[in-house]
């Protein structure tokens, strides 16, 4: 008996520990607001002419920059760690906000993008100079657009239209550098699963709840 128990605490317990740490160790706590309702898009437009809201949507938010075409990487990159990973998710959107004069740039990516993904979750939308920094600011964010309007970060915005992230003593973070596959794959992958299973949560609670009345 006393020989199982040892063989347990040797082999098994660090086997279970690290399958739970690698799963993320924020898999069952709650991701923190940065900035609780932010404002909506005003009647900006995408490249199909549609009105886009953050209402009653994941959004995984993004500033293109006029530069938009020297930067496509930091799209596909995007694309391929999370938006294929997830796009069949009806509740999740990826909008990019972009300085009007852009749509021909933006076009251009969104049909890349389109030669091997369903993009119908992507949403360039435009907007002028002044309106992206009026915008952004609102956003009370530690950082900051480039001269070209520009970020490689993205951000979470939940349903509620608040923007979520690390925000504690030891850790804070806004954004995801879409620059880095890394990060993507790792820290955002990890936070966008919190938002995931907080909404299932959620979901099952108030499904449990209409049972019962």
């Amino acid at each position: 008996m006393k020989k199982n128990i040892v063989l347990f605490v040797l082999f098994v317990l660090p086997i279970v520990a690290y399958l739970f740490f690698a799963s993320g160790v924020n898999s069952f706590t709650k991701l923190p607001t940065i900035t609780p309702k932010i404002a909506d898009f005003g009647n900006w437009k995408s490249l199909k002419g549609e009105k886009v809201t953050l209402n009653n949507k994941i959004t995984i938010l993004g500033f293109s920059g006029s530069e938009i075409l020297k930067n496509r990487g930091n799209f596909f990159n995007l694309n391929e760690k999370i938006y294929q990973r997830y796009n069949g998710f009806k509740d999740l959107q990826f909008v990019v906000v972009c300085p009007l004069g852009t749509e021909k740039d933006a076009k251009k990516i969104e049909e890349s993008l389109g030669s091997f993904t369903d993009v119908s979750g992507w949403h360039f939308i435009f907007a002028s100079p002044d309106e992206i920094k009026t915008f952004y600011d609102q956003l009370h964010l530690k950082g900051k657009l480039d001269a070209n309007l520009g970020t490689p970060n993205v951000y979470i915005v939940d349903k509620e239209r608040n923007l979520r992230g690390r925000k504690d003593k030891d850790e804070y973070k806004e954004g995801y550098n879409t620059f880095h596959p890394s990060e993507l794959s790792n820290e955002m992958l990890d936070d966008f699963k919190i938002i995931l299973y907080e909404y299932r949560a959620a979901l099952k609670k108030n499904h449990n709840a209409t049972k019962e009345l």
